[in-house]
């Protein structure tokens, strides 16, 4: 097991104090100062934004954070990633899918290619009165 003070945490810290600072606390204090600030370290987000705004006599404060998550998933998690990873996948290609038609159809418009006598949706009249 490592020792505590090989913890980049505690590092962190005892490289800010003087060196004889440094080699008079024992392990049990270092456990106990990791304990302490363990609980502050939030690492570094691709987006940390924190703010304070007022409203009358209160402040308000708020904190944005958003960056790549390095935890390890539970399993519901997992299965609520791949959910939303699968509805995410299933509308951009949805999305790609109705803009190729779209495509395709006003190229078949422009050529003029009729597929049912008679019958148009609308789209390629649509699309010539945005240029004029």
């Amino acid at each position: 097991m490592p020792k505590v003070s090989e913890d980049p945490a505690i590092r962190s810290l005892l490289n800010r104090m003087p060196l004889d600072i440094q080699t008079s606390f024992s392990d049990e204090q270092l456990t106990h100062l990791k304990i302490a600030i363990g609980a502050r370290q939030w690492g570094n987000h691709a987006v940390d934004y924190r703010g304070v705004l007022g409203f009358f006599k209160y402040r308000y404060y708020f904190v944005l954070l958003a960056g790549r998550n390095k935890r390890n998933l539970s399993p519901g998690e997992q299965r609520m990633a791949l959910c939303l990873q699968a509805i995410v996948l299933t509308i951009i290609s949805l999305g790609v899918l109705a803009f190729t038609l779209l495509v395709l159809y006003l190229i078949k418009s422009a050529l003029g290619i009729n597929l049912i006598e008679g019958f148009s949706l609308g789209i390629w009249d649509w699309f010539k009165a945005l240029f004029k």
